[in-house]
């Protein structure tokens, strides 16, 4: 998780990565190495579950930071808590945007598309499901709909991709399945991402966009965690604040209106750890701390910030009391202050 504030705490580090993903933690430590980081200060373990669980219960490691889906998260903060140790382990997400009908339309599609798309919807913070509010729905989505030819899919190596391939081909293949799901359970396919994948090697998918989508099916009650992108319709502010709140995830959520009494009345009553207002992914700077709520973080610290600071140090208090000096019979050794 938070490399830095590990190490600048006086920490020794042992990252393990996904074993799906290794290749960035070793560049990582290749940085480090080369800026003067010791020996065996920052360090990197592969493996699957077999290393997680040598971390979960080795003597010598003090706490554990993680970030994943929800029943990893909730297995590594049962498993480290029971082995003593500290733990914050983050979990899944399904972010809400709610837009209100007195928004600019233009600018909650724009920030859909980047919320949306942007790492191949691969993050912990995209925005996963649009909440359309009254007659704020039918504009927003012809809006999304115009902006999603522009959104070009291709390769890293390309510098005018803006949108790249899913982790795995399996992975992908998951993803893909909601679209067809989500047709098959009522939504209205609006963009079949399948339809609109690059030629060549890499497990791409085109964006994709679903209208009409309800709370029952699976496309809005599963972390996707790819470029679908839900549109779910609400009534009232209310209806949309309800279904926020009754999700069972609370990492991130937007509201985009115009109306600073409604975004105040949101910003209270929404049960989310991130709030942004007219901003599409609420990430704070590093100074504030991150996390979500209720599935989506498991423990009392969330990382970054002042949190991340008491979470890898340790408190200690000291108590004196002097007497006077001049009253010792006894040389230390040492030069008499007061």
């Amino acid at each position: 998780m938070d490399v830095g504030a590990g190490l600048a705490c006086g920490n020794t580090f042992v990252l393990k990565p996904s074993e799906k993903d290794p290749s960035a933690s070793i560049y990582v430590a290749e940085l480090l190495e080369e800026a003067g980081v010791p020996p065996g200060v920052f360090n990197v373990v592969h493996g699957d579950k077999e290393a997680v669980d040598a971390i979960l219960e080795h003597p010598d490691v003090d706490a554990v930071s993680f970030v994943g889906s929800t029943p990893i998260a909730k297995y590594i903060y049962t498993t480290g808590s029971a082995n003593g140790k500290r733990v914050q382990a983050l979990g899944g997400a399904k972010n809400h945007m709610v837009v209100l009908p007195d928004a600019d339309i233009g600018m909650a599609a724009d920030a859909a598309v980047s919320a949306g798309y942007g790492s191949a919807g691969e993050r912990c913070m995209a925005i996963s499901a649009v909440v359309a509010v009254g007659d704020a729905a039918d504009p927003l989505v012809d809006a999304i709909k115009e902006r999603l030819p522009k959104v070009k899919v291709g390769p890293g190596t390309d510098p005018d991709a803006e949108m790249g391939p899913l982790i795995t081909r399996e992975h992908r293949d998951k993803v893909a399945s909601y679209i067809e799901q989500g047709r098959e359970q009522g939504a209205t396919v609006v963009a079949d991402g399948r339809e609109t994948s690059p030629d060549g090697d890499g497990f791409f998918l085109g964006v994709s966009l679903l209208d009409n989508v309800t709370p029952e099916m699976d496309a809005y009650k599963d972390e996707i965690f790819g470029p679908v992108l839900s549109v779910v319709r609400a009534e009232t502010y209310d209806d949309a604040v309800r279904m926020v709140n009754e999700n069972p995830y609370g990492n991130g959520v937007a509201i985009f209106t115009r109306d600073g009494g409604a975004a105040r009345r949101f910003q209270f009553e929404v049960q989310v750890g991130m709030v942004g207002i007219n901003v599409p992914i609420p990430v704070p700077v590093a100074y504030y701390s991150f996390g979500g709520w209720k599935s989506s973080l498991f423990g009392d610290a969330h990382v970054y910030g002042p949190e991340g600071i008491n979470f890898y140090t340790r408190g200690k208090v000291v108590t004196s009391r002097w007497p006077d000096p001049a009253t010792s019979q006894v040389d230390l050794g040492f030069p008499q202050t007061r």
